[in-house]
């Protein structure tokens, strides 16, 4: 619509800075005070109505938030500046403004992000100055309503003409903005209000085709708003017969207060209910007297009628309306619960209640179920009762705010609401990627990475960490986790690496007790259970460098080569156990596959319906149902529709969609008319979340139990998290037994990882891509040491710059800053597997100076070729999370050494890919090496007399007892007799080699000590005795890993010859 808006462009004539606006009858300001900004952000630079005025500290830079330019390509980018303004009329002689000098082809321009949303409803408009030259150009400027953030608001937009030279002023009313028809953000809400409470900032389009210079100042907020109020919910479930309280809030500036009474009227009906048998019709007003202030709220009582029979859900919509004020969102609906239906009945089986509730469905709402959006994309939620959506996800730093407990219950029960609004009242399943804990939510318990739990070879650990992670997220509403990865990393230059628990497909499948931990064992609908999710299927571990087409990508979304053998051997078997284990949910990968010997070219796996539904559903009897990953069947193509059509028939059930999800349903349904997707099909994906959703007691019991909140971070979950991390440690080097350190010790703490918690956790902490710093609750390393042994001396420099003269002993912990996924691949955004310049400096420092312990805290293998010789013991930490203090249990001896490598610790970077069973296998560290700090006999001892209470572990009894026998052991601990002892060993091995009766870990006992036997003769030998051995002692770590211990021990003994025979 063509509007004259030279009304708001005016010269100042005045010295005036700022132009008050009159004042709405109906309320009166208390005192001069503004309304406070949101909590400090970068973004933000004083308190409103200023919203930017370029004094101080501007936070101008190269993306969101904060202030930046963009365009359509480099050229069109406008170079933003804080230049000197003091002809503004009225301003003081240092005043600065923004100076834009600009050529634009396609479009450019500048956005002003905020970092927190502010509420500007209490003012009546927004404001700025600008200097032009009479161009006679015409410039459009926008402001950010609602959304998640700033990349995600709905746009409402004005305009000006540069009509003369010199300074002029624009005052745009809000009520003269119009919601911006050519573009709207993907996620931006959709119900074309502009509501005003939660504010993301505003950004100006310069003229497309065009060159000039301008220069902005004073972005404000002016005048007040007149009385606006809104319902106190958009929804209201009751059962029948019951009455429900319908709140009316007022909505006024802080200080403000009514000075005439302001009347809302309502009217009850147009909706599913029907009047006189379901409720009863009735109208009024309910009054806000003179003097009310902001938020009073008086409620309407809405009751409905009891005794009515079974049925669907039916609405009663609350129709507002006021001749005083304004209605801020939608007119709330009650909504009658659906009652005495088969499929609410909990005491019939799921399948029957499956079957009861598929009969009774739509295609509308079949295709709904098969959608996920994030959340970011639904806006105030209105879309999910629209869509009748099945889901939503959190991506990662999706979150609430405030990121806390309390917040992410409220805003997945508001979701929930909505989704109780539709005529079934079918509940959303909430799914959000708590891959090393509950990481999107601040304050959470924090475990190592799967790379470091495959280190502690610990599966009844890991099944505690499902347990700790899954009570902490189903705490905030949340019954899905986007976890386990079972996937076999291959090469350790992909980015999600440190997502894997290991390189041995045998060492994956043992720790996946984590699912059991997850899911409850299988009690889904448990306060401490959430649905797991196996991903990503299948191969994604394989992919070779080099054959990313995705972005900048190297490695990760590539593409895996693999014959049909190799694939069954190395990424087939942990989704086997998986399936086995009941996992309701499977992720297929972004990466293609080609099979070769049968493939022509590379597939993606999103499409491969021979592995989704002849592998995985049929061949291994999948009965949960099949998420796709994040946008993934867009990367199928050759058009969207294409990508729905052959995902879908690809046995995918539900689509991560997470933007276009209009689009996705339109598209899935045509096809479905078309005949290009079966109704059967379908109903065999809806049955199967359904299914899910009902062991999840989602019909049950829908909203949030928050019951356990107060377990979120607490000292008992953060007690098995560090417990995970001193466990995770892999001890390489111990020179002159230096591990573990006195207490009393004069110590120098040095590296970027010794005081960063962000750092330390990785990514996937609080946002996708983690940050560095301090993360809530966290206790880093260096903290952990002084918490630990707090009458050492403890020095700290980060760099090595405070002199070491007074130390005794050095820690250096050196390693990587945060990265997730392909951002992360070797060779994108700077990543490799060098140290930095500056730790590489405090290793020569700090080691050059006294003895030393360097500790390597990343989640791949980093170059420590030059660091080993230097240092006197060496430690793989790898990304313990938020528990630092377990790195100290270890060093100070509060807990011995006993972890082992899950991943081959390579010399260079030019030997990768390398993994166990390679030929030529040559590593600095092979694939299991972990020297352990804890007694041989101690361990056989304890293993004893766990067996003794053991039904029919008589006979692993009495030969433990031969073994353990003191003619076998020096006063000391050590070994007499070291043959003798490893054939007795591989001996009782044989008694205990049926894993039916004996445990891996029971079993891992024995081996553990012919492992230490061995690599004490590996030590002794130097690098020519590891050079020799490492086939022998990484192939014995995947024997004992896949029930194998008579071939463990015997593969020991022979890596302990070998290196006898090598030694100098």
């Amino acid at each position: 619509m063509n509007r004259n808006r030279s009304r708001h462009y005016r010269a100042l004539t005045g010295k005036l800075r700022r132009k008050v606006a009159a004042i709405s009858p109906a309320i009166l300001v208390l005192s001069l005070v503004t309304v406070a900004a949101a909590p400090p952000a970068a973004a933000v630079s004083g308190p409103l109505p200023l919203i930017e005025n370029f004094e101080g500290s501007v936070p101008l830079g190269t993306g969101t938030p904060g202030l930046f330019g963009f365009g359509s390509d480099a050229a069109s980018i406008p170079k933003l500046a804080v230049a000197a303004a003091a002809d503004l009329p009225g301003a003081v002689a240092d005043n600065h403004a923004l100076d834009v000098p600009y050529t634009v082809g396609g479009y450019g321009g500048f956005s002003y992000d905020l970092s927190a949303a502010q509420d500007w409803s209490p003012f009546g408009g927004f404001s700025f100055w600008v200097e032009g030259t009479g161009s006679g150009q015409k410039v459009e400027y926008e402001i950010k309503d609602g959304g998640a953030d700033a990349s995600h608001s709905e746009l409402w937009q004005g305009f000006f003409t540069d009509t003369a030279a010199g300074w002029h002023q624009v005052l745009e009313p809000f009520a003269g903005l119009v919601r911006r028809g050519d573009y709207q953000p993907p996620g931006a809400p959709s119900d074309g209000v502009l509501d005003l409470t939660s504010m993301w900032g505003f950004a100006v389009n310069l003229p497309s085709g065009a060159s000039g210079h301008l220069v902005f100042d004073e972005f404000s907020l002016y005048g007040h708003s007149s009385a606006k109020f809104s319902a106190t919910s958009s929804t209201y479930l009751v059962n029948a017969g019951q009455s429900a309280s319908v709140g009316v809030k007022l909505l006024l500036a802080s200080g403000v207060l009514l000075t005439a009474p302001v009347s809302v009227s309502y009217r009850l009906g147009g909706g599913t209910a029907v009047t006189g048998t379901d409720f009863t019709a009735a109208s009024g007003a309910v009054t806000f007297p003179a003097g009310s202030t902001a938020l009073t709220v008086e409620t309407i009582a809405v009751p409905t009628s009891a005794g009515t029979p079974a049925g669907e859900s039916k609405s009663i919509p609350v129709n507002l309306s006021s001749a005083d004020a304004t209605l801020v969102g939608p007119s709330p609906v009650v909504v009658i619960n659906a009652h005495g239906l088969p499929y609410l009945d909990r005491k019939l089986p799921v399948a029957a209640r499956v079957a009861d509730l598929m009969k009774r469905m739509s295609l509308a709402e079949k295709v709904g179920q098969m959608t996920q959006a994030e959340r970011a994309a639904v806006g105030d939620g209105t879309d999910i009762t629209r869509y009748a959506l099945g889901s939503l996800l959190s991506g990662g730093g999706s979150v609430p705010t405030p990121n806390t407990p309390a917040a992410w219950a409220d805003m997945v029960d508001g979701y929930q609401t909505q989704a109780l609004s539709t005529p079934l009242q079918i509940p959303l399943i909430y799914g959000i990627d708590s891959v090393h804990g509950d990481n999107n939510l601040s304050g959470a318990t924090l475990f190592p990475h799967n790379i470091g739990m495959g280190a502690t070879r610990d599966p009844a650990l890991a099944r505690q960490e499902g347990v700790v992670t899954a009570t902490e997220t189903r705490a905030t509403g949340i019954p899905w986790a986007f976890a386990p990865c079972v996937c076999v990393t291959r090469d350790e230059r992909w980015g999600r690496s440190y997502e894997s628990f290991g390189e041995d497909p045998s060492l994956v499948s043992q720790m996946e007790t984590v699912i059991d931990g997850l899911q409850g064992n299988g009690n889904l609908a448990g306060k401490t259970s959430v649905l797991a999710t196996a991903k990503h299927f299948l191969g994604d571990g394989g992919t070779k460098y080099g054959s990313s087409t995705t972005n900048d990508y190297k490695i990760d979304q590539g593409v895996t080569y693999a014959t049909p053998a190799q694939l069954n051997a190395l990424y087939l078997a942990p989704f086997k156990t998986a399936v086995d284990k009941g996992v309701g949910s499977v992720m297929p990968s972004y990466s293609s596959l080609q099979i070769l010997g049968q493939d022509t070219a590379p597939i993606k796996m999103h499409a491969r319906a021979d592995l989704i539904t002849g592998v995985l559903k049929n061949q291994l009897g999948f009965k949960g149902f099949v998420i796709s990953d994040y946008a993934a069947i867009d990367q199928i193509g050759p058009d969207y529709k294409s990508d729905v059509k052959i995902g879908i028939n690809a046995d995918l059930d539900m689509i991560m969609v997470p933007n276009n999800y209009a689009t996705f349903i339109s598209d899935l349904t045509a096809l479905n008319a078309s005949g290009d997707v079966s109704t059967a099909r379908i109903d065999d994906a809806v049955a199967r979340i359904l299914t899910q959703k009902f062991a999840l007691g989602l019909f049950d019991h829908p909203m949030a139990d928050r019951s356990n909140a107060s377990t979120i971070g607490s000292a008992a979950h953060r007690a098995v998290a560090r417990r995970a991390v001193a466990e995770s440690q892999v001890l390489f080097k111990n020179s002159g037994n230096l591990l573990p350190l006195a207490k009393n010790a004069r110590i120098y703490v040095a590296g970027s990882l010794a005081d960063n918690v962000g750092n330390q956790s990785g990514g996937w902490t609080l946002t996708w891509q983690g940050q560095s710093g301090e993360i809530p609750g966290g206790t880093s390393i260096l903290a952990g040491i002084r918490q630990v042994a707090p009458h050492a001396t403890v020095t700290y420099s980060a760099t090595a710059a405070t002199p070491t003269a007074g130390s005794t002993v050095g820690i250096v912990a050196v390693g990587d800053t945060p990265y997730a996924e392909g951002m992360g691949d070797v060779g994108v955004n700077g990543h490799g597997l060098q140290l930095s310049v500056a730790d590489r400096n405090a290793v020569d420092t700090v080691c050059g100076a006294m003895r030393c312990v360097v500790l390597d805290v990343s989640g791949r293998p980093l170059d420590l070729t030059g660091i080993v010789p230097e240092a006197t013991a060496v430690v793989a930490s790898w990304l313990p999370g938020t528990e630092g203090a377990g790195v100290a249990d270890v060093l100070f001896g509060n807990r011995p050494f006993t972890g082992r490598l899950p991943v081959t610790w390579v010399k260079a970077e030019s030997q990768l890919p390398m993994n166990l069973g390679d030929k030529n296998y040559d590593p600095l560290f092979p694939y299991g090496w972990g020297l352990r700090t804890d007694p041989d006999r101690n361990r056989l001892q304890v293993l004893r007399d766990q067996l003794e209470r053991q039904s029919g572990a008589a006979g692993a009894v009495r030969s433990l007892d031969v073994v353990l026998s003191q003619r076998n052991w020096a006063a000391d601990g050590s070994t007499r007799n070291a043959d003798q002892l490893l054939d007795r060993l591989k001996s009782l091995a044989g008694v205990m080699s049926d894993g039916r009766k004996f445990s891996f870990v029971q079993q891992d006992v024995l081996v553990s000590v012919a492992r230490d036997l061995a690599q004490r003769a590996i030590v002794d030998g130097g690098s020519a005795a590891m050079s020799a051995t490492a086939s022998l002692t990484s192939g014995a770590d995947h024997d004992i890993a896949g029930g194998h211990p008579v071939q463990a021990i015997t593969g020991l003994i022979k890596a302990r010859m070998v290196a006898l025979a090598v030694s100098p």
